[in-house]
């Protein structure tokens, strides 16, 4: 299994600026990003930054740095610069591991480049986890995915779908891998009405008539580091792990 992680790293964050050099138990978050990549599979881990503070600090990491645009509206991009400007191989799987995520697990990394690597059919896989609450169910901020008996998603959405049944609903995990001759096109695809109504990026390449495979799985997949609250939680969790 050959791949590359990328990870698009950002300072200006909207609700915690500058959250990707804060301190997690002796670590940047962006630090610990790093570290959860190089214990995948990958072949390179880069990470994409239009800051030079978050460059600086990774200047003697085990990665690489892609200094990108400050415009990018999304992370997809973002990724899009970097397969260019790195001149990766079009047929080279890319997964994006968010920047947020300071405890993804390296089997998840793998599991989602495995499972576009497997296939012929797919521009894109993801992953899921079953939902265990009808407050996650009914929360906008957590992004649910149908999936159709092949493994293909269906449809993506913030609202509790399907219809009246969170025990039959999937939790979409924030982690795409992609191939980088897509990347390079990415920008080729027209922006989709759904993808703005819902404010979920992944639902223009749906729209566009591409395939997304979703990975399930049954483990803890880390967290999101979005809120105070969540830095507060995941120097917890660093702290725990010690």
């Amino acid at each position: 299994m050959s791949f590359v992680v990328v990870i698009p790293a950002r300072y200006a964050s909207t609700r915690l600026p500058g959250k990707a050099l804060m301190d997690i138990g002796g670590k940047a978050l962006i630090e610990r990003v790093v570290d959860c990549a190089n214990g995948s599979a990958a072949v390179r881990v880069i990470v994409a930054t239009d800051d030079a503070r978050i460059a600086d600090r990774l200047a003697n990491a085990d990665c690489e740095v892609c200094m990108t645009r400050d415009d990018h509206q999304s992370g997809t991009d973002r990724l899009a610069e970097v397969a260019q400007k790195m001149e990766l191989n079009n047929s080279s799987v890319v997964v994006n591991v968010q920047g947020d995520e300071p405890f993804i697990p390296a089997r998840l990394i793998n599991e989602v480049a495995q499972s576009l690597q497997s296939s012929k059919s797919a521009t894109m896989s993801t992953a899921a986890r079953r939902i265990e609450s009808s407050e996650d169910f009914n929360n906008p901020n957590v992004v649910k995915v149908v999936i159709d008996q092949q493994g293909r998603a269906m449809y993506f959405s913030r609202s509790a779908i399907p219809h009246n049944d969170y025990s039959r609903a999937w939790h979409h995990i924030g982690i795409y891998a992609y191939r980088a001759d897509f990347l390079k096109n990415y920008h080729r695809l027209a922006p989709s009405i759904l993808e703005q109504a819902e404010n979920l990026e992944q639902l223009r390449v749906m729209d566009n008539g591409k395939v997304i495979l979703v990975q399930t799985i049954d483990y803890d997949a880390g967290i999101g580091v979005d809120t105070p609250a969540d830095l507060e939680r995941a120097r917890q969790i660093a702290t725990d792990r010690e």
